[in-house]
C-alpha cells in the first residue's frame, strides 16, 4: 500500500464513524497533510468532535481536548513549573499541559479569554510553548482543531482577525442528508450494543503522514496557476477592480497567509486526487476554507445578508485564469 493508499485509508475509515460528511473529511486530511490548524464551526451536535477523536484514533495519535472556559488560565493549556521536593533538596519541574499532543481539540475557543486565546496562538504558530522562560517543542505531528458555536454568543470572546489568520482552514459543517441522518441512528445505535466499533483493523502509522508531506512538496505548480492564486488575493484587498458592488461588501481583504494557504492546499488536493500538477479546480475545491475566515465585511454586506462564500463566489465569477 503505498503513501496515497494510505491516506484515503484513513479517509474511508474515517467516513465509516462521521456519516454524510465527506466534504468536511476530506478538508480536515487536507488541513492535516498541509501541516495547518483548522477552525471549525457548526451547530450543536454535528460531530465537530467526533470527527476529530476519529482522525486522532485511525492514526493511533495522542489525543488531547481542551474545554474553553471563561475562566480557564494560560497554565490550564501549556503547564507550569510544580515545586518538587526530593532528598530534602526543593527543586521546579515542568509539568505538561493538554497541548501537549498530536491532535488537540479547542473546543468553543471562541469562550476562552484573550490571555488563553494568545496561549495557544503560540503553540498554533511557533509550534512551541514558552513558560517561566524556558521553551518547550510541540510534537513533531501536531494540529490544532478548533471549534466555534455560531449561534451561542453570549458570555463569548470573538477571535480577533488577526488569530483567525492563523487558521489555515475555516471548516462549516453543516446537516447531511435525510438518508445520511438515518444512517447516524444506525450507526450509533450499533455503537451501543458492540464492544468495538467496526472498521478498526489497524491505525494508519504517523509516518504515513509525513510521507505523504514529502511528496505533496513534490507537485508541481505552473505560473498561469500561481498568477490566478494571486490574482484571487489581489481581488480582495482591491475589490474596485472588479466593481463597485465587491467594493462595496469588503473592508479588509486576505492577507499573505491566505496565497500561502491557497498553495499548500490546492498542492494537497492535487495529491489526492492523484494528479502531479495544480489545476485551477484545485484551487477552487479549497478557496472558501481558506479565504472566508480571512475576509472582513463591510456593513452593507452585512445589512444585505451578503456572506463571505457569496463574496468568494462573486471573485471567482470575475477572476479568469492566466
Amino acid at each position: 500500500m503505498n503513501t496515497l493508499e494510505s491516506v484515503r485509508t484513513l479517509q474511508s475509515r474515517m467516513g465509516q464513524s462521521i456519516i454524510g460528511q465527506e466534504p468536511v473529511i476530506e478538508q480536515l486530511i487536507i488541513g492535516l497533510l498541509a501541516n495547518g490548524n483548522i477552525l471549525m464551526e457548526g451547530l450543536p451536535g454535528l460531530a465537530k468532535t467526533r470527527a476529530v477523536k476519529s482522525m486522532a484514533k485511525n492514526m493511533d495519535a495522542e489525543f488531547s481536548r481542551i474545554q474553553f472556559t471563561p475562566d480557564l488560565l494560560p497554565s490550564d493549556i501549556t503547564g507550569s513549573e510544580v515545586l518538587y521536593t526530593e532528598s530534602g533538596q526543593p527543586s521546579f519541574r515542568f509539568e505538561a499541559g493538554p497541548i501537549f499532543a498530536n491532535i488537540v481539540l479547542a473546543d468553543e475557543i471562541n469562550r476562552a479569554p484573550a490571555k488563553v486565546q494568545a496561549a495557544l496562538l503560540e503553540a498554533m504558530e511557533e509550534r512551541q510553548v514558552t513558560v517561566a522562560g524556558t521553551t518547550h517543542k510541540m510534537p513533531g505531528l501536531f494540529i490544532v482543531m478548533a471549534t466555534q458555536n455560531p449561534i451561542e454568543q453570549e458570555g463569548t470572546y470573538p477571535l480577533p482577525e488577526a488569530q483567525m489568520d492563523r487558521f489555515l482552514l475555516h471548516v462549516y459543517i453543516d446537516y447531511g442528508t435525510e438518508d445520511a441522518e438515518a444512517q447516524v441512528i444506525r450507526l450509533v445505535r450499533g455503537e451501543e450494543s458492540a464492544a468495538e466499533p467496526a472498521g478498526t483493523d489497524g491505525p494508519v502509522l504517523q509516518q504515513v503522514i509525513f510521507d505523504a508531506r514529502k511528496e505533496i512538496n513534490q507537485i508541481g505548480v505552473a505560473e498561469t496557476i500561481e498568477k490566478y492564486i494571486v490574482d484571487l488575493i489581489f481581488a480582495t484587498r482591491y475589490p474596485e477592480r472588479y466593481g463597485e458592488q465587491l467594493r462595496s461588501w469588503l473592508r479588509v481583504g486576505a492577507s499573505p497567509r491566505g496565497a500561502i494557504g491557497l498553495d499548500k492546499c490546492a498542492r494537497v488536493h492535487a495529491w489526492l486526487n492523484g494528479r502531479q500538477q495544480v489545476l485551477p479546480d484545485d484551487v477552487r475545491a479549497v478557496v472558501h476554507s481558506v479565504l472566508r475566515h480571512r475576509l472582513t465585511l463591510s456593513y452593507e454586506a452585512n445589512a444585505e445578508g451578503v456572506s463571505a462564500n457569496d463574496i468568494i463566489d462573486t471573485i471567482l465569477e470575475q477572476v479568469a485564469v492566466g
